[in-house]
């Protein structure tokens, strides 16, 4: 729809597929957010399919592609890492991190996309974009921020 308002209007829209991008602001409903809120808080997180893969960037990143799409001619771009990594990848990274212990429900939800991976080919050679934050980096910052919090919800 934006390309053809670009198009047939003149209509200056860029527009950005972006994917999983996390931070500790993301909220306690997403799975990465409740892996590090819960091991944090409770020493506990109950989790459903650990195999789906995702790919997951920090939304620093993703804001700053966003602000180089507005710098240029309009046009979409698909922004990600290019890379995935399981629901188990995640978990095993936050328990070094805060230790703690799972709880694996072997129900999965009906639709369950096994893996989703951005191409940010076009964003990589139009936009001379990369993410910095890797995901060893973004799961310790999401679990310093959630044991930060629980210490000093506790310390009150």
């Amino acid at each position: 729809m934006s390309q053809m308002y670009r198009e047939a209007y003149g209509v200056r829209v860029s527009c950005g597929i972006m994917f999983s991008h996390e931070s500790p602001r993301r909220g306690t409903e997403f799975v990465t957010r409740k892996i590090t809120y819960g091991l944090a808080n409770y020493g506990k997180v109950t989790l459903e399919n650990l195999d789906a893969q995702r790919d997951w960037g920090h939304a620093r990143d993703y804001m700053e592609a966003a602000w180089m799409m507005l710098q240029r001619d309009p046009d979409d771009f698909v922004i990600g890492t290019g890379e995935t990594h399981s629901v188990g990848d995640f978990l095993t990274e936050a328990m070094i991190h805060l230790g703690g212990e799972a709880v694996v429900n072997e129900r999965h939800r009906p639709l369950e996309v096994s893996e989703s991976r951005a191409d940010i080919t076009k964003a990589l050679i139009h936009l001379d974009w990369k993410p910095t934050v890797g995901f060893r980096e973004l799961v310790r910052e999401m679990c310093e921020a959630d044991q930060a919090q629980a210490s000093s919800s506790r310390a009150a």
